[in-house]
């Protein structure tokens, strides 16, 4: 009966390949006879939390007051003065290649046209890092408010580690959830080498390069001290550079300290200089709401075909994985 389960696995995730495969050759037609045709729209919406937020409470107020007292608090909120000042709420969820980075740049483009040193930028971040270069441009990005003077606020809920703090960093205040992972300041890159089992099967692996230091580190190739020595090196540099622009943003925090690759819960984050104040996002807008005007702005590309196809593959083709691993390790939780 297992055995007869476990085929059945490995049928239905051959199925979900096949079809997936399917979609990218049809897709990658389509894509070749609309060539030129198809445009991808791109645009910024804009939408007034404010009114979120008055439409919980006015909602929780009909239920729970006489209608003596919902009439007299409306008529209070009527009278309530225009607030003047703005608060423009951003978000950004990190991969590891920062793939959000250009609705990211978009987005501070379109807010400096617009926000003053009297206005505030809050971004809810969430992200385990990722490539240095990637998350190196988003915290760029969240610079440039710095440098014109407009507040910029960090709120983190869940995770903000490694380039995710990189870009935490930037902000004049960081504000985190006490149980929101911290820090990850460190560098690390890995790649396994294949070159024992070439080697064993008689098989031969030629690399040619120009230049002394041009590949340091293979998979296929047998690795040299010389080049690990220089591949450490590199991870060094990245490392300082890190540390270096994190002490720029926040000189208050002790590199010493921090900078070991360790993440700290939130909690042991703000003891350490990390964070500013221990909060979740959701606290620190209804609380904003009252003062000023909430305004969650977030710029949009249309995917196109291809790109819609090639994700509906790779869904497809992560269930048949799924399913398959589900039938290997039926009694295994994580």
């Amino acid at each position: 009966m297992l055995e007869t389960l476990f085929q059945l696995a490995i049928f239905i995730s051959k199925t979900f390949v096949i079809i997936a495969a399917v979609l990218i050759v049809f897709g990658g037609i389509i894509a070749l006879a609309t060539k030129g045709k198809e445009k991808s729209e791109s645009k910024l919406v804009v939408k007034k939390l404010n009114k979120r937020y008055d439409n919980m409470k006015d909602v929780l107020r009909q239920a729970v007051m006489s209608k003596k007292e919902y009439k007299k608090a409306t008529k209070a909120k009527k009278k309530k003065a225009e607030k003047k000042h703005k608060l423009y709420v951003l978000d950004f969820e990190g991969d590891i290649k920062a793939s959000d980075v250009g609705n990211l740049q978009n987005t501070v483009t379109a807010l400096l046209t617009l926000a003053t040193p009297e206005d505030e930028v809050v971004l809810r971040l969430e992200s385990a890092g990722g490539v240095m270069h990637g998350y190196g441009l988003a915290a760029s990005q969240l610079a440039r408010f710095r440098e014109k003077n407009i507040p910029l606020t960090v709120c983190v809920d869940k995770i903000a580690a490694s380039g995710g703090y990189m870009m935490a960093c930037v902000a004049n205040k960081v504000i985190a959830a006490p149980f929101a992972i911290i820090g990850s300041i460190g560098v690390i890159a890995q790649l396994p080498n294949f070159h024992r089992l070439l080697k064993d099967n008689h098989v031969d692996w030629e690399q040619i390069t120009a230049g002394q230091y041009k590949r340091t580190l293979t998979m296929l190739g047998e690795n040299t001290r010389e080049g690990r020595h220089k591949f450490q090196e590199e991870i060094n540099e990245a490392h300082d550079l890190f540390k270096e622009f994190i002490s720029s943003m926040r000189p208050q925090t002790d590199l010493d300290k921090v900078a070991t690759g360790e993440h700290w819960f939130a909690r042991k984050a703000f003891e350490l200089n990390l964070v500013d104040t221990l909060s979740t996002s959701d606290d620190y807008l209804l609380k904003a709401c009252n003062e000023c005007d909430l305004f969650h702005v977030k710029y949009k590309k249309k995917p196109s075909l291809m790109e819609k196809l090639s994700k509906g593959a790779h869904t497809i083709i992560e269930k048949g994985f799924i399913s398959l691993l589900t039938a290997e390790r039926r009694n295994t939780y994580l």
